[in-house]
C-alpha cells in the first residue's frame, strides 16, 4: 500500500484554498497509473514524489491534472514542499519540476518558491472573443495595462483584467465559446482563463480551466507568477501583492506575489487535511 496525503493549499484553515492531493513516496507505483489515480482524486492536481535525478536536490515532482501531467503548477510546489518539511527535509529544497530545478525554503505551515523561467507572451486574443467566453461585455475589459494576453511560464494562461469585483463575479464561462476560440488560438492551449480585478491594493482573481476538467481553480500560482511577470513587463517595474481568490467559490485563498524582472516568488501557507493509502 502507497500514503497519501491531501492538504489544502494557500489557506490557514481546512476547507479552504485548493485542494492537493500528495503522494510523498510514488517510487513503487507503477507510472502509467499516476493519471488514473489523479483522475481518481479529480482534484485540480495531484503530485507524485520521486527520488530526484541529481542527488544533491531534495526530490523530484511530477504534477497531473485530471487530464494530463503539467511541467509545472503553484499550488502543487507550495503544498508539496510543506508535506516533505513536515517530513523533515529543509527548510531549504530544491525540487526537479518538469520546467527545471526550482528553489523552495519551507517550514510545516507556509513555503515559497522562486523561478526564473522567462515570461513567454504567445498571443493577444481579440478582446471580443474573450469577453464572450467569459460571459462578460467588451466594456467589462479594463485595457488600461495590458489587453487580454495569453503568457506562460510554464503552463498557458489567458489572462485578463476586469473593472470591478461585481463583473469579475458575474464571470460565468461559455464552453462552447471557449472550445471554439481554443482552435482559433492554439497557443493558448485550453484556453485557460485567469481573470482578475484590482481593490485597494489586493488582486481578486478567479481561474477557469473547464476544458482541462477544472471549471474553477480556488487558488492558481502559476497564473499568479505569470501575472506577476506580466505586469513587471508591462509596467517596468517590481511588483509585489497579494492575490484573493477562490471566495466565489467559498474557498477562500491567499497567494503572495513578489515579481521583478527576471524572477517570479510566490509564498503561501497550507494544512493537512487527510491521509490515507492507495490499495
Amino acid at each position: 500500500m502507497t500514503k497519501y496525503f491531501v492538504y489544502d493549499v494557500f489557506t490557514d484553515s481546512r476547507f479552504g484554498g485548493n485542494p492537493l492531493a500528495i503522494i510523498p513516496d510514488a517510487s513503487g507505483l507503477p507510472e502509467g497509473d499516476f493519471q488514473r489515480i489523479a483522475r481518481e482524486f479529480n482534484f485540480s492536481e495531484t503530485t507524485f514524489v520521486l527520488p530526484p535525478d541529481d542527488p544533491s536536490h531534495t526530490a523530484k515532482i511530477r504534477i497531473f491534472s485530471p487530464l494530463s501531467e503539467l511541467p509545472f503548477a503553484g499550488h502543487p510546489t507550495i503544498g508539496t514542499a510543506i508535506a516533505l518539511a513536515r517530513q523533515g527535509h529543509g527548510p531549504d529544497m530544491t525540487l526537479e519540476l518538469g520546467v527545471g530545478p526550482i528553489v523552495c525554503h519551507a517550514t510545516d505551515h507556509s513555503a515559497r518558491f522562486s523561478t526564473q523561467v522567462p515570461l513567454k507572451v504567445l498571443a493577444e486574443p481579440e478582446v471580443a472573443d474573450v469577453a464572450q467566453v467569459l460571459g462578460l461585455t467588451v466594456a467589462d475589459i479594463v485595457l488600461q495595462t495590458h489587453p487580454p494576453t495569453t503568457a506562460t511560464l510554464g503552463i498557458q494562461f489567458t489572462i485578463t483584467e476586469v473593472r470591478d469585483r461585481a463583473t469579475l463575479s458575474a464571470a460565468k464561462p461559455n464552453i462552447e465559446a471557449l472550445r471554439r476560440f481554443a482552435t482559433k488560438y492554439p497557443q493558448a492551449g485550453r484556453f485557460a482563463q485567469h481573470v482578475y480585478t484590482r481593490s485597494d491594493g489586493v488582486i481578486f482573481a478567479r481561474m477557469f480551466d473547464p476544458l482541462d476538467n477544472i471549471p474553477e481553480d480556488a487558488a492558481t500560482g502559476s497564473a499568479a507568477a505569470t501575472l506577476g511577470a506580466l505586469l513587471v513587463k508591462c509596467t517596468s517595474a517590481p511588483q509585489e501583492f497579494v492575490i484573493r481568490q477562490g471566495d466565489d467559490m467559498g474557498r477562500p485563498s491567499r497567494i503572495e506575489v513578489n515579481a521583478k524582472a527576471g524572477s517570479v516568488t510566490i509564498a503561501g501557507s497550507a494544512v493537512a487535511v487527510m491521509e490515507g493509502q492507495l490499495l
